[in-house]
């Protein structure tokens, strides 16, 4: 009995664990030619030590699994850079891990700018593949197409060549990549569906809901771009479903409801939530934006509200205005607390939510500390020049820096200027300082401040004492423009 078990357990664990064997690895020994045996194939370059290689890994496995059973079927392909693939991460100018390449037969075709979860990839690698519409050519075929994916199609209806259909074509080309695309010029398909010449939203089955169509047509001019704007704002409906993958196809004002989102596991419990959003969101429709996400997928954007985790069932909801500031709905979920928030969001009447670590009780040191609440005071407007620097404690380079960025503070104690750093990892960042990386810089002349530069000069105690004294507005006590110490007059 217990090796029974032992066996059923083994067995299991293969089951969960052995994904990546649908990922094919190769190296300089057999890509060239392995690969050629492949039609379309996507290659990760990838370094073992890597942590963004890691965090992919599991992902493109998943993605191969899936993208293994298409037609034609779609190859995903890893090479390690550091040992049995170092000439060909070489040959294919791989300068950073991961990097994905797509191929066809072999050949290099073009970068890889598609999502990193699974799904997204299984998306952009399918519209890789074959034509960017499906010509359908019968009732069971359109069906097929319809329920092959739990995403919006978008499908012509043409009873002969016309403006619409060449812009219809014209657009599947420009949105393959995000959008499944099919066409039907057959009698028995447009008798069935009472059309001869229109483009339907067919939104998908699984989000079937009473507050929406499940399918919109086309009313506007025969053009691409007036399809293209159909399809963006239909596509994801009165409340979509935001994912990690699709999360800049929503706009502010935009209001989120964040719970346990698992259409594959748990789609009736999913849906029971969100029909609840899907009420408000109705009676809101053009005027705010609603979705529901995945609090497990999306937990840094919970972070970015001042919540760790949300351990309860009921959703937790967030917002964000035109302006993108930040709104906290405090009240535990329910349609009529979702209704008040809304409207005072609406109405102006709520405090938006600050990430900020406490104010400094002291701010003597000679590099000024700024947190999200002493911002506009300590660097906008302290009436002086300024330099501030974005950083994250966990940053190697940042910490390299923490001591020049002292001494500089230090010598320039007397002069007309600011040093400053923030945790950028603590406080919200505000607009327009754009910090995608540590430790990030940006010079502010005092006289404008509106339109902060950003320095990208060299970090050692001169490069930093050259810029200042270059940029000041006013000219340094104790450096030339040129960034030379003035002689001491009391010493002459």
């Amino acid at each position: 009995m217990f090796l029974a078990k032992l066996f059923i357990f083994a067995f299991v664990c293969h089951s969960a664990f052995s994904k990546e064997e649908d990922v094919l690895e190769l190296g300089d020994s057999d890509f060239a030619t392995k690969l050629a045996e492949h039609e379309t194939a996507l290659v990760m370059f990838y370094a073992p030590w890597c942590g963004h290689c890691k965090r992919l890994k599991p992902e493109f496995a998943k993605a191969a699994e899936d993208l293994s059973r298409n037609d034609p079927p779609i190859s995903l392909v890893k090479v390690d850079c550091t040992e049995a693939g170092k000439e060909t991460c070489n040959k294919n100018s791989v300068s950073g891990y991961p990097t994905l390449k797509i191929f066809r037969n072999g050949e290099f075709s073009q970068e890889y700018n598609g999502p990193r979860e699974a799904s997204g990839i299984v998306k952009y690698m399918k519209a890789q593949v074959g034509p960017s519409s499906k010509e359908v050519k019968t009732i069971a075929e359109l069906e097929k197409f319809l329920k092959a994916e739990n995403d919006v199609a978008v499908v012509g209806f043409f009873e002969k060549e016309s403006d619409l259909k060449a812009a219809f074509l014209k657009i599947a080309d420009k949105l393959r990549e995000s959008v499944r695309f099919a066409h039907s010029t057959h009698k028995e398909v447009l008798d069935k569906q009472g059309l001869k010449n229109d483009v339907v939203l067919f939104r998908p089955a699984i989000l079937d809901n009473k507050f929406e169509e499940k399918s919109v047509t086309f009313s506007g001019s025969a053009d691409a771009s007036s399809i293209g704007e159909f399809i963006t704002k239909n596509y994801h409906g009165l409340c979509g479903h935001r994912k990690q993958s699709n999360k800049q196809e929503f706009q502010n004002p935009l209001v989120v409801a964040y719970y346990s989102v698992d259409y594959i596991k748990n789609p009736k419990g999913t849906n029971y939530w969100r029909n609840r959003v899907l009420k408000v969101a109705k009676q809101f429709q053009g005027k705010i934006n609603f979705a529901i996400s995945s609090k497990d997928e999306l937990t840094q954007e919970l972070n970015e509200y001042g919540v760790d985790f949300v351990q309860e069932d009921k959703p937790r909801v967030f917002a964000r205005d035109e302006k993108n500031q930040k709104f906290v709905m405090q009240d535990a979920f329910s349609v009529e607390a979702l209704e008040v928030f809304v409207q005072d969001l609406l109405d102006g009447k709520l405090t938006p939510y600050l990430k900020s670590e406490p104010i400094p009780e002291s701010n003597n040191e000679p590099v000024k500390v700024a947190v999200a609440k002493n911002f506009d005071e300590v660097v906008l407007n302290n009436d002086k020049d300024t330099l501030v620097e974005f950083y994250a404690p966990w940053c190697g380079h940042c910490k390299k820096l923490a001591p020049i960025f002292d001494e500089l503070a230090t010598k320039l104690k007397d002069e007309d200027v600011a040093i400053v750093k923030m945790d950028a990892t603590a406080n919200d960042v505000p607009e327009p300082f754009d910090v995608r990386g540590y430790p990030t810089l940006y010079w502010l002349p005092k006289n404008s401040k509106d339109a902060p530069v950003r320095y990208d000069s060299g970090r050692e105690l001169d490069d930093l004492v050259n810029y200042i004294a270059k940029h000041a507005t006013n000219e340094l006590k104790g450096y030339t423009r040129a960034g030379k110490p003035k002689a001491d007059k009391t010493e002459l």
